[in-house]
């Protein structure tokens, strides 16, 4: 960038960064030659103004946050970074976008080899969308260049208009060129010109070279000129820090990963990290200092000053405060600024507070100490004694009016009537404030009291909101956002975040909610003139800028204008449509009830029969809008009473399940087991399993018609079977230690009974397995796979060799699985026959009687429980 492109930024960024008060005096020094002071020049690429910094994150962030680049890695989006500051910007009618770059180039700028920028960067970038690309060749063929399109910056700049943030000047993108080459440029030496030096990083390569370029950028566009990081709120763990949790944010990675390239950065000697001192000699909070941008504004890295210890009454003198609040050194004499010296330039505050706001100084030291009891606001005017006086050493420009008047204040007047000081608020705000609050009440004494101790003031922002979406709605009313209160701008904010979010969940592309906010925000100030015409920013806003004003029934129509598609309503042209259709109707019937009425006359019977028309409307739209409450409260009605309902049967399945749960086992009478414990459900299970086994070796080795054959294949079966649970359990109570199992008789019943569930389970498979292969080989299967082997080689694409290798394999496969078919058959028929004579038997048998079984019952061991109960 030239010197001219640079030089009124700097007048701002001096303005800013050195506030000059009414009535102070301000130290004479030498100005250095252009380029050749001691902190960094002028021309230093590092050294923005503070508007240009802003626009320059602004632009970066939305870059990034482009839904075509946000989800990508830190390769790619720093390729993106790179190409759109080397874009060239339009220039009237021309609308060149466009960069040429080649792939090593742009490789050596991001600290990659050629191959990863030509595999791991351009394919993703265009696959995402964010960058369109054209080889460029000679007239031989031979490729020159590579011509790319960033097409956030082409969106911008087609759909976004210029107050889009990608849409910078020339001389916008240039400076960030500059920055970009300052701090990470490889360096070249071009023919004729001065030779541009490496950046910052230039010697970062590999693996994370990227992303510690990409933080280190967006780091130095949120550092201030006094060279500290803007660090985040919030809590944060202690382990990564407050600048890694800053980073991440930026980075959008994980603390631990951003402390890696904050460590990374640090042993590059592009960022220090210091703790503040504490009276006690604790740790204090941590700070990172970006040392390029300390030293382009002149700052050098000294130890961040202690906090004043506990014998002090005030606070330490804030950095930056002037005129006679000054220390002794601090400028020299009286009125001498504190940051009027090169010396100084270590100690300076904060350059960029918006339009000169001073900090608020201390108070002079001889003031008499606070007495025990507590001021009961803080106001710095408190705690002085009874008086309410200034100090005895107060400069006499306190006593000046607020607009600069020389007229000194009365001196039986307990408080300054207007000065910078006291916290008294000007007659009129320049903005509105809340209703029925005011800064100050007049109580007795004539002293004034704070109103609203309990709850702080909101700080007044003079930028836009952080998030991204909000500044780009709210870009158009900029002017209106910085003569709000910083209550007005929470409440502009918040109701601004719940229109996006409205329109968002009404739009097919959300992301195009901001867009069609910050449209609507311009129509309405074309419609009232501009900003100079709005008197009242916070109404206006909240009143007429938010407000969806819809013409007809459809919740998209905004202003006769579709949101979604932003074309014209086509509801509000047939509501036009259906109105005319209705008049003309109207007038019709009154030439034809009505002839012969003068012109006057039958326009007056043709409004009154219209009107009349609209009331009949109206009041059919307000018996259908109850119609419409009265089902929605009946729907409510029957889903609260549903909600009932289910909630009562919930209750009841629970307390049925309690009751349940306390119910002794039907078997063995163990209490709280829910009507069955769990060795007795194992028991049960085996049975089941025995019995099946039997059943299903009687469907081939008995005669189903005789029931005593039935019943001695059953015991066999039964004997086997309980053969091998006896050898399970054996096994398992070998494995167990001597006395595990003494120790809860319970839980020894329960593991021994499933060992003989187990047991079964295991047979009963082999069971079916050899009971199907019988079945297979009788009368009836041999039958069925004939057949099936005949129908198979009989198809018409065997016929011309039926007894071919094809066929024959066909045919086979097919009479087994018809073998297979039948056997299952066979086995699921005779079962059913079984199960239904042995229900049949055991309906027809007598139950035992009480006197049988109570021998049984009485050899069972007790429970505790139980034992208890008899005992007692």
């Amino acid at each position: 960038m030239s010197t001219a492109m640079m030089l009124p930024e700097l007048a701002d960024d001096a303005m800013v960064d050195s506030p000059v008060l009414p009535g102070q005096r301000t130290a004479l020094r030498s100005v250095p030659a252009f380029g050749q002071s001691d902190d960094g020049g002028l021309d230093d690429p590092l050294r923005l103004g503070r508007a240009m910094r802003l626009r320059l994150r602004a632009a970066v962030q939305a870059l990034l946050a482009d839904p075509s680049i946000a989800g990508l890695k830190d390769a790619p989006k720093l390729a993106a970074v790179v190409l759109y500051a080397k874009s060239r910007a339009p220039q009237g009618e021309k609308n060149d976008l466009q960069t040429s770059i080649w792939g090593s180039e742009l490789g050596r700028w991001m600290g990659v080899k050629e191959s990863t920028v030509h595999h791991k960067v351009l394919p993703v970038l265009r696959g995402s969308g964010a960058l369109r690309t054209r080889v460029v060749t000679d007239a031989k063929g031979h490729p020159t260049g590579l011509d790319c399109l960033v097409m956030p910056l082409w969106n911008a700049h087609h759909g976004g208009g210029a107050g889009h943030p990608l849409a910078l000047t020339k001389a916008e993108l240039a400076t960030l060129l500059r920055l970009l080459e300052a701090l990470f440029g490889h360096g070249w030496t071009p023919e004729n010109k001065e030779p541009t030096p490496p950046g910052l990083l230039a010697g970062r390569r590999g693996k994370g070279a990227a992303t510690d370029r990409l933080g280190l950028l967006l780091m130095v566009l949120n550092t201030r000129a006094s060279g500290w990081l803007q660090l985040c709120g919030g809590s944060v763990k202690v382990k990564e820090g407050r600048g890694a949790a800053t980073l991440a944010r930026l980075l959008g990675c994980s603390p631990s990963g951003a402390r890696k390239v904050l460590a990374r950065l640090t042993e590059a000697g592009v960022v220090a990290r210091q703790h503040k001192a504490t009276a006690t000699r604790m740790r204090g909070r941590g700070r990172v200092m970006l040392l390029p941008v300390a030293r382009a504004y002149g700052r050098t890295v000294a130890p961040v000053e202690a906090v004043s210890g506990s014998g002090a009454v005030f606070s330490q003198r804030p950095v930056g405060a002037c005129g006679d609040h000054a220390p002794a050194g601090a400028g020299g004499a009286l009125g001498t600024p504190g940051i009027g010296g090169s010396e100084q330039a270590g100690k300076a505050g904060d350059q960029e507070r918006p339009d000169g706001a001073e900090l608020h100084a201390d108070h002079a030291s001889v003031v008499t100490p606070v007495v025990p009891p507590q001021p009961s606001c803080g106001f710095s005017g408190e705690g002085r004694g009874t008086e309410g006086r200034r100090p005895e050493r107060a400069c006499v420009r306190e006593d000046q009016a607020a607009d600069g008047g020389t007229a000194a204040a009365e001196s039986a007047s307990p408080v300054a009537e207007d000065g910078p000081l006291r916290g008294e608020k000007p007659e009129e705000s320049p903005v509105e404030g809340r209703e029925g609050q005011r800064a100050a009440g007049a109580v007795a004494g004539g002293r004034p009291k704070a109103v609203g101790c309990e709850k702080p003031q909101q700080q007044r922002r003079v930028d836009l909101p952080a998030d991204l979406g909000l500044r780009v709605a709210l870009g158009p009313v900029a002017g209106l956002w910085e003569r709000l209160s910083g209550w007005q701008q929470g409440q502009v904010e918040a109701a601004a975040q719940e229109e996006l979010t409205r329109l968002a969940g009404m739009l097919e592309r959300p992301e195009m909610a901001p867009r069609l906010l910050a449209d609507r925000f311009t129509d309405r100030l074309e419609e009232t003139g501009g900003e100079a015409l709005v008197e009242r920013p916070f109404p206006w806003l909240m009143r007429r800028g938010l407000v969806q004003r819809q013409a007809c029934s459809d919740r998209r129509c905004d202003d006769g204008i579709r949101l979604d598609t932003g074309a014209e309503c086509e509801n509000c042209g047939n509501v036009v449509h259906i109105r005319r259709a209705r008049r003309a109707k109207i007038a019709a019937e009154v030439d034809r009830e009505l002839p012969g009425l003068s012109e006057g006359e039958r326009r007056r019977v043709l409004e009154e029969r219209l009107r009349e028309q609209a009331v009949l409307e109206a009041e059919d739209f307000v018996r259908r809008r109850e119609q419409a409450r009265a089902e929605q409260a009946r729907r409510d009605a029957a889903r609260a009473a549903a909600q009932e309902r289910a909630e009562h049967e919930r209750q009841a399945a629970a307390a049925a399940d309690a009751v349940r749960q306390a119910l002794p086992c039907e078997d063995c009478g163990l209490q709280r087991s829910a009507g069955l414990c769990e060795a007795c459900g194992f028991r049960r299970r085996t049975e089941a399993a025995i019995l099946e086994a039997g059943l299903i070796a009687a469907t081939w080795s008995a005669d189903l018609d005789d029931p005593g054959a039935v019943a001695a294949v059953a015991a066999h079966v039964r004997a086997s079977l309980e053969a091998d649970i006896e050898r399970a359990q054996r096994e398992f109570l070998e494995l167990m230690e001597p006395g595990a199992l003494d120790a809860d008789p319970v839980l020894a019943a329960s593991a021994l009974a499933f060992t003989a569930l187990q047991a079964v389970e295991q047979a009963l498979p082999e069971y079916r397995s050899s009971v199907l292969g019988r079945l297979g080989r009788t009368e009836e299967a041999e039958a069925e796979a004939r057949r099936a082997y005949k129908t198979e080689q009989n198809r018409r694409w065997y016929k011309h060799n039926p007894h071919g290798a094809d066929a024959v394999a066909a045919a086979t496969k097919a009479a087994d699985a018809a073998r297979e078919r039948t056997a299952q058959y066979l086995l699921a028929a005779r079962l059913e026959q079984l199960r239904e004579r042995a229900a049949a038997r055991t309906e027809t048998a007598v139950p035992e009687p009480w006197t049988d079984r109570l021998p049984e019952l009485a050899a069972r061991p007790l429970d505790g429980d139980t034992a208890g109960a008899v005992i007692a």
